[in-house]
């Protein structure tokens, strides 16, 4: 018996020194422990950032093997991970148990903080940075800073004018993927979310809480510098850039920034030529809608802003401004060099030409230099005889505006210019700087 227990010890100690060595294989770096030298050899990779994985089809390298055979199921679309309530599948495991507990309800990871639980621990280390105010993501471009890097891959295609979502129906192209979810609404037949106050309908719930503040009136984004308030938080965002003069939006062929999305799009169509707004009357295209509308008034004849002090009308909202400087003689626009003073912009720049003889129009029949466009325009109808300017009150016609609006209150009998001291009324600006010698004691 002693003979044949004897052996039985022996394998009995032989299997425990076994067993043993199996499970000593300590990382000589961490000191973790492993089953096998094979799972230590590939756990040690992540200290030495070797990667001994390469992917025959993209190339990419892996530390581990379990991390390649993941990525390897991206090329040949092997989902093996099966949900057997809804039928989806997976390609990861992990994603796979995460999915699990949209049926299941359940949310292990609680805020220590405020109680709430959420079903993945990535969502609540995004959501307890709400409370700490830790954005670790910061753009490299703007230093603007996100708490989730989500939003900072969004918002790096401000910058890049990337818009990788586009629509199938219509091929509207979008930088976020809720975005894309939302358009993707208006081609249904219904809007789901409707307003209890107009019946109002609306393919988004943003949407519809957005619509109601205009039946409230409540006004929930706060300017804590001016005290001004908005209603949407896309306003706010913009609102303060006028404090902060943040110009997140980059032109990268120029290097120009602006301080609106909308801004920088128009921008770029100087480099690129566009111009996507076409008159239905003339063809004449335009990179601009504001344009457009402005230049529809041609034909139409439309003039829908009207001085206040002599009823004048005009096409254009800066024509009237500037129109009413001559009632109030305001010349905001001041000559450094002389201090000359002059009621538009475009007239201080022709000025400043003076000092600096700078002459960048030429005409091509002749060789004259001119120091602004509308002088050489006015100058090679001298070689032309062309007069585009027609009254067609009595048949006369003009080489120049300026000249055709003068004649054109002989038969009016308009006298914009008023005399702010005697009251006396004149039709030509020079006639009104002439009077005003009288009062001012000077010769005429």
């Amino acid at each position: 018996m002693d003979e044949t227990t004897e052996p039985e010890a022996t394998d009995s100690s032989n299997q425990t020194e076994e067993h043993t060595e199996v499970k000593l294989h300590p990382c000589d770096i961490c000191w973790k422990l492993f089953t096998s030298k094979k799972l230590l050899s590939s756990h040690k990779c992540i200290h030495t950032g070797k990667k001994q994985h390469q992917c025959d089809i993209c190339g990419k390298t892996f530390a581990q093997s379990s991390h390649f055979s993941r990525h390897k199921r991206i090329h040949t679309g092997e989902k093996p991970y099966r949900c057997d309530i809804c039928d989806k599948s997976f390609s990861q495991k992990y994603n796979f148990s995460q999915h699990k507990r949209i049926h299941t309800g359940e949310k292990p990871y609680h805020c220590d903080i405020c109680g709430k639980a959420f079903s993945e621990n990535g969502g609540l280390v995004a959501h307890k940075r709400i409370h700490t105010g830790e954005k670790p993501y910061k753009c490299d471009i703007c230093d603007k800073a996100f708490s989730v890097p989500g939003n900072l891959v969004t918002h790096k295609r401000v910058h890049t004018g990337e818009k990788p979502y586009q629509c199938d129906i219509c091929g509207k192209s979008y930088s976020g993927s809720s975005n894309l979810s939302t358009h993707k609404r208006t081609h249904a037949e219904k809007n789901p979310y409707h307003c209890d106050i107009c019946d109002k309908s609306f393919s988004g719930s943003a949407a519809l809480s957005r619509h109601i503040r205009l039946h409230t009136g409540e006004r929930p984004y706060h300017c804590d510098i001016c005290d001004k308030s908005f209603s949407q938080i896309a306003h706010f965002s913009r609102h303060i850039r006028i404090h902060s003069g943040e110009r997140p939006y980059h032109c990268d062929v120029c290097g120009k920034t602006f301080p609106e999305s909308g801004h920088l799009s128009r921008h770029k169509r100087i480099h690129t030529g566009e111009k996507p707004y076409n008159c239905d009357d003339c063809g004449k295209a335009f990179s601009e809608k504001g344009h457009l509308v402005d230049h529809k008034r041609i034909h139409t004849g439309e003039k829908p802003y009207h001085c206040d002090i002599c009823g004048r009308a005009f096409a254009l909202s800066s024509t009237l401004v500037s129109h009413k400087r001559i009632h109030t003689g305001k010349r905001p626009y001041y000559c450094e060099i002389c201090g000359k003073t002059y009621s538009e912009s475009a007239d201080l720049v022709l000025h400043k030409r003076i000092h600096t003889e700078e002459r960048p129009y030429d005409c091509d029949i002749c060789g004259k230099t001119c120091s602004g466009s509308a002088n050489l325009s006015r100058h090679i109808r001298i070689h032309t005889g062309v007069r585009p300017y027609h009254c067609d009150v009595c048949g006369k016609t003009f080489s120049q505006s300026g000249h055709f609006s003068r004649h054109k209150r002989i038969h009016s009998g308009e006298r914009p210019y008023h005399c702010d001291i005697c009251s006396e009324t004149f039709s030509r600006s020079d006639n009104l700087t002439q009077h005003k010698r009288i009062h001012a004691g000077e010769k005429p």
